[in-house]
Parts: structure tokens; sequence; C-alpha cells
């Protein structure tokens, strides 16, 4: 039997309910780890952690999975310490689904980096030599134990000619076999990623060749990469149709809430970016009415919470003044709370739109809701 076969056993995934007036899906996906409603957003923890967060705040407001770095993972602590520790669940004491991504998007991101058929060769901080494969990607996602691994793919910037990403594209799905044959894990699945840049007919051919290996998901990847928003919306509205209808679909880096419906539009599940622990970070605030930024003057002597129906530990207990205050006064609970109360905000997001999917009403809380974050 084969490695893609076993995995069934351990993940599935259950289209639930199709809207009847739009693309918009729900479903289920199971892990090892726990099962995962979608859509869903997956907020970033990078090294292990949400920046700002305890796991337990996360458990909490129950976040159903986040997403860790292989690339930074295997820089320090490394796979290995961790793999000796217990594996990542165990080691930042999280026992619900977790994601790696493969280190793709970190490594063509370097300055200085060589892309060759081996791999991607790019230096440490220390400015120590390093060869990143397909092999040693999975390899390290499989000593980190996550439950949805990433194949390791080439990331196309944009602009890119269409000669370089037929190059690309043809070297990623070298890559993909690579990566499905040290795949060993059925307890974790790989998914494998769509490129293309903004060719319809590359992307064709690589839904082709991703989707023919008959993977536990698909993401499309080389979004987000500075191509804006129409080309952005151009690329999903072309690609995920043609992605099967019994698979996760994930599109990668996609964060604004303006672009999560544009995908929930085309039957995204699943979707991860660091929009909103690095806004909340920096003292701007996800509401219902558009963004807040806490810093401004006006919220000096403004007692009302963040978002005054929001149910989150901050919005709850804390006024604008005070979270305001916080960042005046440099303190860290100011970033504490912001990212608290943002990815609440996401993670209602994504449980209002699946909800209205349900009742097959999406496109209408989809437009009061941007109606309402727009306009105000």
């Amino acid at each position: 039997m084969s490695i893609t076969e076993k995995s069934k056993e351990y993940f599935k995934f259950k289209l639930v309910h199709q809207d009847k007036n739009s693309g918009a899906r729900a479903g289920e996906i199971t892990t090892p780890h726990g099962v995962i409603p979608t859509p869903v957003f997956m907020p970033v923890g990078t090294h292990g952690a949400i920046k700002a967060l305890q796991p337990s705040v996360l458990e909490e407001m129950d976040t159903k999975i986040i997403l860790s770095n292989t690339y930074h993972l295997h820089l320090s602590p490394t796979s290995e310490l961790v793999k000796k520790a217990g594996g990542l669940h165990k080691f930042m004491n999280w026992d619900r689904p977790i994601l790696t991504d493969s280190g793709g998007f970190q490594v063509f991101s370097l300055q200085g980096k060589s892309i060759r058929e081996e791999g991607a060769e790019f230096k440490d901080q220390k400015g120590k030599k390093i060869l990143l494969s397909p092999e040693t990607s999975i390899e390290i996602q499989q000593n980190l134990g996550s439950d949805i691994m990433m194949a390791f793919d080439e990331c196309i910037p944009y602009p890119a000619t269409r000669e370089y990403t037929e190059g690309s594209i043809d070297r990623t799905h070298r890559w993909l076999d690579r990566c499905i044959k040290t795949w060993t894990n059925p307890k974790q699945a790989l998914f494998g990623i769509i490129q293309g840049s903004t060719y319809d007919d590359l992307r064709t051919r690589c839904v082709e060749e991703v989707c023919g290996r008959d993977l536990p998901g698909y993401a499309i990847g080389g979004v987000s990469v500075g191509e804006g928003p129409e080309l952005m919306k151009q690329i999903v509205s072309y690609t995920a149709p043609l992605m099967p209808v019994d698979k996760p679909r994930y599109v990668m880096g996609v964060g604004n809430p303006e672009d999560l419906f544009m995908i929930w539009d085309y039957g995204i599940d699943m979707s991860d970016c660091i929009i909103p622990t690095k806004f909340g970070r920096g003292g701007t605030l996800f509401t219902n009415r558009g963004k807040l930024r806490i810093r401004h003057r006006n919220y000096r002597r403004d007692f009302y919470p963040i978002e005054p129906n929001c149910s989150c530990y901050t919005c709850k207990n804390f006024s604008r003044a005070y979270v305001k205050h916080l960042f005046d006064s440099n303190e860290i609970l100011g970033q504490i709370l912001a990212t608290t109360h943002n990815i609440a905000f996401y993670k209602n997001l994504a449980e209002n739109a699946r909800k209205a999917i349900l009742e097959d009403r999406y496109n209408e809380y989809k437009s009061e809701f941007l109606a309402q974050y727009n306009n105000a």
C-alpha cells in the first residue's frame, strides 16, 4: 500500500455543505490531533509560538490549528532537538493540529540564495552554508511531527517571465516526487503546492501535475507576493475550480479580511497570514467597522471596548483607553491584548462565514460585513 493510501486512515476531508448561491463551502478536516471545521484561518506561530500569546489563551478561544515554520525551526532549535523533546506538539505544549510550511517561501525571499536541482542553498546568520532540499524539508517536518506538511517548492516571485515560470514549475514537480519518496509517516498528511505565477495555462498544467499525485490536500502558492488584489483574484478564481472537490483547498499567505472573502467565494477551505499578529503588536486592531489604530489620541478617553460586541478576553475586560495607555507606556501587555483580540476577530470571521454557508446566506453575510467594514 502506498504512503498516500496509508495516510487516508489518519487524515480525512468531508465536504459538509456547498452554499447554494455561491462557490463558498463548509467542510471538516480530520487529523490525529483533532477535527478542523472549515473555512478556517490559521494563526502563524513561526518559531513554534504565537508571538505574545500563551497556548492556553489560544485554547480558551478554541483555536483549531496553528502554523509553524520549517525554515526557522530548522535553524533554531533544530528539528533533531524538537524530535528528542517528543515532537513539536509536546515541545510547545499544544495538543491540537499543527501545519508546517516547507521553508520554501522563507528561503526564496532571502538575498544571495542559490536555486538548483538539488534544492536551495543559502547562508544562515553565522554565514554557514545550508542546503534545503525536498528531502531535508520533509525530514525536518517529520522530525517536528506536524499534522500537515507542505511540499518543498519554489515560491515564484512577481513579476516572473513565462520562460522562468515554466522552468520553475517543472523543477517544483520533480521536487514534489522527491518529497513523496521521502514521506514515510502516514499520520502526517502531505499537501502539494500549485504554482504558475499569473499564467492561466501554466496554472492548469500545475493542477494536472500536482493533483495527479492523489495527495491528502492541495495549496495555491505564489500569491501575496506583490501581485496586487486583482491579479490575486484572477489566480484564485481560475485555479480553485480546477482543484479536486473532495480534498482540502488552501491558499497560502492571504490575510486581509477582504481577501479572505474573495478566496472563500471560490471554495477555499484554509488560509494563513501573519497580519493579525503582526498588526496587533504594532497597535492596529481589526473590528467589524474597519481597522482601529489604538495609538491615536482619540482613544485616550475612550472607555468602550475595542469591539463592543466581541466576547474575547481583551474586549470583556479592558477599554480602548487602557490598551492605548499600554502602548504609550511600552508595556508588553498592550501587544498581548491586541494580539488576543485580532486572533479572536479572525476566528469569529471564519466561523460566521461557515455558519452563513451552512444556512445558504453566505452572500448576504459577505455583503453586510464588507459594507460595514469598508465604509466605517
